[in-house]
């Protein structure tokens, strides 16, 4: 007999492939590029990190978990819904959500200490990821910032070609979308790692042993909170510039 939490955790998968699918259907891509002008660094979207914060919980979680759940779907499994669920659940993370995320995680681990701990590790994952990610948009950043000081240069001296100015703010003010964009998803998963370590509280898990998954997310968040400043920095210096 299926587990109530498994079970929510493969309708949510579910629901979530649904959605994905209907999305390239209609549009021919659930990540379908922004029509905004201006061409994206190919960093930020071509580098072996820029899959895992650029699509929201559901969408990511989808495409992630699809190939596992019709794996087990097709396989000879005894428990076709558990199968599809711990699949989906190991390519998605917290990225599916809160209560997905520790439902599967009690199914598994009934020690509260052994689940704790693999919370912990979890967050330490996502953290890693992050840090990765930091350095791709960093390095982004810090090109943008340059080309940014030339452009201000040039119009100071008179000497801006104006069509290859707007063209390299535009592409710029593209990279800043991005950028955003991962950081909103970056910004969910810590929310919902909090929303995990908050519910565990509140079952009467120990305070020690949930601070010590507190204390990881804090981590995790002080690193998105880092990027965001280099992003917003980004911003205002490119806020600056009047071509005119």
């Amino acid at each position: 007999m299926n587990k109530p939490g498994i079970t929510r955790v493969w309708i949510g998968l579910m629901m979530a492939v649904s959605l994905v699918l209907s999305g390239c259907a209609s549009t021919g891509s659930p990540f379908t590029k922004d029509s905004s002008p201006g061409t994206a660094d190919p960093r930020l979207t071509e580098s072996t990190d820029a899959k895992f914060f650029s699509a929201s919980g559901y969408q990511a979680c989808a495409v992630a978990a699809a190939g596992g759940i019709l794996i087990c779907t097709l396989s000879n499994s005894g428990n076709k819904v558990a199968c599809a669920a711990a699949a989906g659940l190991a390519a998605c993370g917290v990225a599916m959500g809160a209560n997905y995320y520790l439902d599967d995680r009690r199914a598994k681990y009934a020690d509260t200490t052994q689940r704790l701990n693999v919370m912990t590790a979890d967050v330490q994952k996502e953290t890693a990821k992050v840090a990765e990610r930091t350095n791709t948009l960093q390095r982004v950043i810090n090109d943008d910032k340059q080309q940014i000081a030339d452009i201000q240069r040039a119009i100071k001296a008179k000497s801006v070609d104006k069509a290859k100015a707007q063209q390299d703010i535009a592409n710029i003010d593209k990279n800043i979308v991005l950028m955003r964009r991962d950081l909103g998803n970056m910004q969910s998963r810590v929310t919902e790692f909090e929303k995990v370590a908050q519910a565990e509280r509140s079952s009467g898990t120990s305070q020690a042993e949930v601070q010590k998954v507190e204390a990881e997310i804090a981590k995790m968040n002080n690193k998105v909170a880092s990027l965001q400043q280099e992003v917003d920095g980004l911003y205002s210096q490119r806020s600056a510039i009047t071509l005119g």
